[in-house]
């Protein structure tokens, strides 16, 4: 539901490494039919954006397994197991996944699909089981790809301690804490904080904490969690504004923004070196891309 939305496999790539350029570490990618913008989870359509993003740009690259939540575990691993990234998303758990209420919020569709995919979120379970998780965690295992474990509410991070007693898992944990999805935690700021001492209660100095705000909540719960001493997201898959009733133009401009708060705060942005060496990733050049 935004025009700057990037669609096709050249638009895509363009935004990833615009979003480098502008200090992302990180691009966190899905795929999208360049015909009508729906969600496509095959290698195929990650295999023609990821080369060029990877020659032009030292980003680490993050390949979605979450898809949408309308599809079976075994198709939304696809891309990641047979393209072998240094980094995948991994959802922790089951939820209710609400986007019904956008539909008061937009009068016209550009596609067929959108308005009936937002219109059934109301009846709609983002299916995570345990026993999909330890597929994701155990499909991916030999290709030496790690995860960044998304985390919608407290009991996420129980589940992540559960894989880690599993030995399915090894820290350090990437925990990106996720807030303002409905059907997940809420975005006020004892949330956040709550999220923060829950896993330091179960992890330690064993994981490295991001957070990602929906909506509104963006860029106040990203400069709230930095001031905790986490990391932060920022993008158009989880928010289309860049300020009060303005749209963000690109993925590029939220991160520039987001930069600007953080230096003003006296942080310093990490290169994708440095991330890698945070995370204990493998380096681009062992990837299947």
């Amino acid at each position: 539901m935004s025009e700057s939305l990037p669609i096709t496999p050249d638009e895509i790539a363009q935004a990833s490494i615009e979003a480098a350029q502008a200090g992302a570490a990180i691009v966190h990618l899905h795929a999208r039919d360049a015909a009508n913008g729906q969600p496509v989870q095959t290698p195929e359509a990650f295999s023609a954006f990821l080369p060029r993003i990877q020659a032009e740009c030292a980003a680490i690259v993050n390949i979605t397994t979450g898809g949408a939540p309308t599809m079976p575990v075994e198709e939304r691993l696809q891309p990641a197991l047979k393209l072998k990234p240094e980094l995948a998303s991994l959802n922790l758990g089951s939820i209710n996944f609400g986007l019904y209420e956008m539909l008061d919020r937009y009068q016209s569709f550009k596609f067929d699909w959108e308005k009936p995919y937002l219109a059934e979120s109301d009846d709609r379970v983002f299916k995570n089981t345990f026993r999909d998780i330890a597929y994701i965690l155990s499909s991916c295992r030999e290709n030496g790809t790690r995860f960044e474990f998304e985390c919608y509410d407290i009991a996420h991070l129980y589940t992540a301690a559960h894989f880690l007693e599993r030995k399915l898992i090894e820290p350090p944990l990437f925990i990106q804490s996720v807030f303002g999805i409905r059907g997940g935690i809420g975005t006020h700021h004892e949330d956040v904080s709550h999220m923060r001492r829950t896993a330091d209660r179960l992890f330690g100095n064993d994981y490295i904490w991001s957070v990602l705000g929906t909506g509104r909540a963006q860029m106040p719960i990203a400069t709230q969690a930095a001031v905790m001493g986490g990391n932060v997201r920022v993008g158009l898959e989880d928010s289309l504004w860049i300020g009060r009733g303005k749209a963000a133009r690109s993925n590029a401009e939220q991160v520039a923004k987001i930069r600007r708060i953080l230096e003003e705060l006296s942080f310093e942005i990490a290169s994708p070196a440095e991330a890698r060496e945070l995370l204990h990733l493998k380096g681009a050049e062992h990837t299947a891309f």
